[in-house]
């Protein structure tokens, strides 16, 4: 008599139940939430730029705080891209509002704020370009002083609250937003 409980059975099983509330999501699937809008396996929502902007005269960015998300509009209003992020950690270090992109800087360099040396007496004055440097790869200037959108070495930060101001991406992600956006591109922090 063949034994009911055998490696390949249980092998089986376990998969197909790891498997099932991925399935039972409909993960890998779009499938419309509202009008307009679907979501996708992050949950992310595609967006539309109309409500945000006027128009898209030299791209858009709309940074969604709330999901952790950046969005960009290409002036040609074919281009759409969306990319997490990872956002501020606290209410007190979150700006909201209409800035624009002022400069680009591929391999920055980074500097604490005067706030940030207050809280972090510890960090180091100065970090050039490179692995160690926390803007990443390349960096968006805002009008805003001190606030940039840039990348990161550190990948355990996007989708989270961890920066002390700035939105940060993937450096992948940067490098495309990047090339993308040019200076003078309208930014909106929601």
């Amino acid at each position: 008599m063949k034994p009911l409980l055998t490696r390949r059975f249980l092998l089986t099983s376990a998969t197909a139940s790891l498997a099932a509330p991925a399935i039972a999501q409909g993960v890998g699937t779009l499938e419309p939430t509202a009008p307009g809008a679907q979501r996708n396996i992050s949950s992310f929502r595609s967006l539309d730029w109309q409500p945000y902007f006027s128009n898209l005269s030299g791209g858009a960015i709309l940074v969604d705080i709330n999901s952790r998300a950046v969005h960009y509009w290409g002036a040609d209003q074919q281009t759409y891209r969306l990319y997490p992020s990872s956002v501020p950690l606290s209410e007190d270090l979150t700006r909201r509002g209409r800035t624009s992109v002022v400069r680009k800087v591929d391999g920055p360099s980074w500097a604490p704020t005067p706030a940030m040396k207050r809280r972090n007496p510890e960090w180091p004055d100065f970090v050039g370009p490179g692995p160690d440097n926390p803007l990443g790869s390349h960096a968006l200037y805002l009008s805003w002083k001190y606030y940039r959108i840039h990348g990161t070495h550190d990948t355990r930060k996007i989708g989270r609250k961890s920066s002390n101001g700035c939105i940060g991406l993937y450096n992948e992600h940067i490098a495309e937003l990047f090339s993308l956006a040019g200076v003078g591109a309208q930014v909106l922090l929601i």
